[in-house]
């Protein structure tokens, strides 16, 4: 199984605690963030940035592309 950092989690934390407050706001948009997921996205993104250990992205968020190329062949 993946391991976090202790920075990265305490990242992961504070987003959430922004988020249930209602200060988490996405990104282009600056609309406030609603979705878990998507405060959890923002947590390990921010900790990535600052150089934590956090295990790479998922495939899961990968598989549109390579959807694209099978639809060529």
């Amino acid at each position: 199984m993946a391991r976090y950092s202790n920075k990265a989690s305490d990242k992961v934390e504070k987003a959430m605690h922004e988020r249930k407050t209602g200060e988490l706001k996405s990104g282009k948009s600056g609309k406030p963030v609603k979705s878990r997921a998507q405060a959890v996205a923002i947590g390990l993104s921010e900790a990535r940035k600052e150089g934590a250990k956090v295990p790479k992205k998922s495939s899961s968020s990968k598989k549109s592309s390579s959807k694209s190329s099978r639809a060529e062949h």
